[in-house]
């Protein structure tokens, strides 16, 4: 059952999952510990993955590739900016690679620092896989109705 009834509640999807790079390096995997839980039609999930298990069942493994489009979008130069270094101020050891949440508008926004040059900080809003194709391996293990504390909630509850 799916969320295109208005008479039912969307499944909860248990799945696990082993997503490589287009040359086959392991890139994220469930292997060894939790499997992801979702509510169909989240937001929090890329559409590509629940797209995959929309009609599936329990048992089902699939090999899916997901575009960006369908992922973490394309990756946008305009996400990429130079900004001053007091803006860091209270962090003694600002390095490349360290990440901060930003509150700029109306929403909370993770920009990475990705150089840093004098008194300039680039810093790169785009999620680390924007821009990638998506190569997951699919399993599975677990699909039932959400209950409406879990559809209230906008995620699984265990």
């Amino acid at each position: 059952m799916q969320a295109d009834n208005p008479n039912t509640r969307p499944d909860v999807f248990t799945v696990h999952y082993v997503l490589k790079n287009r040359i086959g390096e392991l890139v994220d995997t469930s292997e060894g510990s939790e499997p992801l839980h979702f509510i169909y039609g989240s937001p929090e999930i890329i559409a590509g993955i629940q797209e995959a298990v929309k009609d599936r069942n329990v048992g089902d493994c699939l090999e899916v590739t997901v575009p960006p489009e369908m992922a973490y979008g394309e990756y946008r130069e305009d996400l990429v900016r130079k900004v001053p270094r007091s803006l860091f101020e209270g962090v003694e050891n600002l390095d490349v690679g360290m990440k901060f949440q930003t509150n700029s508008g109306d929403q909370a926004q993770v920009v990475q620092v990705v150089a840093i040059d004098g008194n300039l900080v680039k810093v790169d809003a785009n999620h680390p896989l924007a821009g990638f194709t998506l190569y997951f391996d699919l399993e599975i293990v677990g699909r039932r109705e959400a209950t409406e504390d879990e559809v209230a909630q906008g995620r699984p509850l265990f």
